[in-house]
């Protein structure tokens, strides 16, 4: 607690000696935050400012804030992305029907800002969803019987035995080499366990 005020001095040099005997005793050394910058210094004022750090800090996303009709829109576009996650064709249609739902609550009852939102086809999407899972698949397949072959003609080599050797030996010999290799995998065999 200060004491009161002189009544025979200022108020600016009364406030100057507290502060300059507080210095003195070091109550302003290590402070927090002592030599940072000022956060905003230099920026104009946002009305919103407040929010705006409050979010940041709290690592909030700002979706919640948007009106329904443009997150409505965002997820009408983002369908694809968001089906990509799922498993079976009936996960695909049911998070499309919930959607769609969505779409027609809006659509009877528009809130603003009014955005043109249609419903989504779900025949469309399932028959991106199995593309993109099959080209997917065709991709790690690729890569798979890639691998399969390489794996295969060095082990074929390696168990092969020369062409003079076969020749010498006769058809038999040639013929047991290469039942010993086995039949050719098809590459859905590889994912039966």
């Amino acid at each position: 607690m200060t004491e009161r005020k002189p009544p025979d001095q200022t108020f600016e040099s009364w406030i100057d000696k507290q502060v300059r005997e507080a210095t003195e005793r070091g109550e302003f050394d290590n402070l927090r935050g002592a030599g940072q910058p000022i956060p905003g210094v230099g920026t104009q004022v946002d009305e919103n400012w407040w929010l705006r750090s409050y979010l940041r800090r709290e690592g909030v996303r700002a979706d919640g804030m948007l009106p329904d009709s443009l997150v409505l829109r965002r997820d009408v576009e983002r369908i694809q992305e968001t089906v990509a996650e799922l498993d079976t064709e009936r996960e695909v249609r049911a998070a499309v029907a919930e959607l769609n739902q969505r779409v027609v609550r809006y659509v009877r009852v528009p809130t603003p800002p009014h955005v043109p939102v249609g419903p989504v086809d779900a025949d469309t999407v399932v028959r991106r969803w199995r593309d993109e899972r099959a080209s997917a698949s065709g991709a790690a397949v690729s890569r798979g019987v890639a691998a399969d072959s390489a794996r295969r003609a060095s082990s074929a080599h390696a168990e092969e035995p020369s062409a003079q050797a076969q020749q010498a030996a006769g058809p038999s010999a040639r013929h047991v080499a290469e039942s010993s290799v086995g039949p050719k995998r098809h590459w859905w065999q590889r994912f039966r366990r």
